[in-house]
């Protein structure tokens, strides 16, 4: 055998298991398929929530027969919601309208007043003054969108409301974070507050020291 053929075979020898470059070459292949297994998994985890089974009105109390089970990928916000994991709290009411389908926000119910008070959810941009605490009064403003593509002369539509519950809304890009005030109201004022956040109104709430509407 001429020496040019065995080298030749040389080269054609079968790899060994502990050859450095076949062990590194499964550990990659291993590796790439580890992490495609690993994405889809993580885009695949879904979490059950509630969502309404038909429009749920403000006041409304909530039951679990009014809401339907989704699988639905909320990640990081899926405490901002109502899921069965958690379940429905008896006596629960709707602060804001939820419609069919929708989600169901935590900040959207709250409890019933023992004065016939509803509660309803107000969004604020502007700052909040500390005094403004779940238990303190405020009074509510309403300013109506004009035809000048700006708003009204503002006109105090509650007097004297009573705070149930303060919680920090969400901020959009480029805006300041709002604040979702939960204000008890009573039916003979909800349609003009209802009618006024249907419209688009810019709502403000003042602090109100007296403690007391008009």
């Amino acid at each position: 055998m001429s020496a040019s053929t065995g080298a030749g075979v040389a080269r054609l020898k079968k790899p060994s298991w502990k050859d450095p470059k076949l062990l590194v070459g499964i550990l990659l292949v291993l590796a790439s398929v580890v992490g495609v297994i690993s994405l889809v998994g993580a885009a695949d985890q879904t979490a059950e929530a509630y969502t309404a089974r038909e429009p749920i009105a403000v006041g409304e109390k909530l039951t679990a027969d009014k809401l339907n089970r989704v699988k639905v990928r909320l990640g990081d916000v899926e405490q901002h919601y109502l899921t069965p994991a958690t379940g429905v709290a008896e006596g629960l009411v709707a602060a804001q309208r939820i419609g069919k389908d929708q989600l169901v926000p935590r900040g959207s119910l709250g409890q019933p007043d023992s004065q016939g008070r509803k509660p309803v959810a107000v969004t604020v941009e502007e700052a909040l003054p500390a005094q403004a605490v779940a238990g303190s009064r405020v009074d509510v403003w309403v300013a109506l969108p004009d035809d000048r593509s700006g708003f009204s002369q503002p006109s105090l539509l509650l007097p004297g409301a009573e705070i149930a519950q303060v919680t920090p809304g969400s901020t959009a890009l480029g805006s300041a974070r709002s604040t979702v005030v939960m204000v008890l109201v009573e039916d003979g004022q909800m349609p003009d507050l209802l009618g006024a956040q249907a419209n688009k109104a810019k709502i403000s709430v003042v602090w109100n020291p007296g403690g007391a509407g008009r």
